[in-house]
Order: structure tokens, then sequence, then C-alpha cells
């Protein structure tokens, strides 16, 4: 049981990583939180609180996606709607 929550762990690890290139502060900030976030919780055995930590990290990710996708839509706007106009 251990061995797959573990898994799961660095599957999350790895996904924040990945999304945390487009950040907008920057991928070595968000690097940095990332790095200090897992690390609080490394020394946790509760099956129960993994999962509830991971269920949290997931949320982050779709937070992230969310602005992501709304960044590029506003971006999408600007480029071909002129918003002088009423």
């Amino acid at each position: 049981m251990a061995n797959s929550l573990r898994s799961e762990v660095i599957k999350l690890y790895k996904n924040l990583l990945y999304l945390g290139r487009e950040y907008p502060k920057g991928a070595d900030y968000f690097r940095s939180r990332l790095k200090a976030a897992f690390l609080k919780n490394k020394d946790e055995t509760d099956p129960e609180k993994i999962k509830q930590l991971i269920a949290r990290g997931e949320f982050v990710i779709k937070e992230l996606e969310a602005l992501y996708f709304l960044r590029k839509y506003r971006a999408m706007k600007h480029r071909y709607y002129d918003d002088d106009k009423p």
C-alpha cells in the first residue's frame, strides 16, 4: 500500500513540476515553493492523511490549468478584438 501511495506522490510532484514551467512568477520560484511544500510533509505516514494531501495537490493542478487557460484566452482576445470600441 505504501508503494502505491509513493508512486502517486512522485507522479503528482512531476506533474506539478511540469506545470510550474509556465508559472507567472517564474519556474525557479515555483520549484522552490513546490519543494518546500513536499518537504514539509515528507514524514507523514498516515495513509489517509497522504491521500488528503494528494487530493489537495490535484486541486492545485486544476487551479494552475485554469490559470493558464485564462491567460491564453486573454492573450487571444487581446490579439483579435479591439478593447477601445464600446
